[in-house]
């Protein structure tokens, strides 16, 4: 299966009680338009997934990535616009500097309290709801899942943990 290769990252605040979020809301013809998401988007071939994160949210967000740990990788067949596969590693970046840009060319920054994200507070898509719980887990193990789309929406969910 040929797929895209891409990162996602969820930025920590200092207590870790929150979390830097787009709110995807410059573009109304973007797949994510209305929706919450963490940071991250395409490898660039040259890039390992570390450099790759990195260079994402310091573009994003304009911070630098100070510690980061795998959270796991997330098989999306379908996923894209025209039904291209995605294949995407999630991250934690709980250290950073800098300070953080209030919006980016794809929508406002904002802090957002892992605990709505987790209640389902926050509008998103409704397929983050399965692996977010992972990402979040008070203590968290590295998970590698599965999740098919058909038409804009996920038709399954399986992961295994290490």
């Amino acid at each position: 299966m040929q797929a895209i290769i891409a990162t996602l990252g969820y930025v920590y605040s200092a207590d870790q009680q929150e979390i830097l979020m787009i709110r995807r809301d410059a573009r109304p013809d973007d797949v994510h338009f209305g929706y919450y998401n963490g940071l991250g988007g395409k490898l660039e071939p040259d890039e390992d997934v570390v450099s790759g994160m990195r260079r994402e949210i310091l573009e994003e967000a304009g911070l630098t990535c100070d510690a980061l740990d795998l959270a796991g990788t997330i098989s999306w067949p379908g996923f894209g616009r025209n039904g291209e596969n995605w294949f995407g590693f999630v991250f934690r970046i709980t250290a950073w500097s800098g300070t953080p840009l209030t919006s980016n060319p794809e929508g406002t920054l904002v802090w957002t309290p892992v605990e709505d994200v987790l209640a389902g507070a926050v509008p998103m898509w409704e397929s983050d709801r399965h692996f977010l719980p992972l990402v979040f887990a008070e203590k968290p193990r590295v998970f590698h899942g599965v999740m098919p789309f058909a038409a804009g929406r996920a038709l399954s969910w399986s992961y295994s943990e290490v």
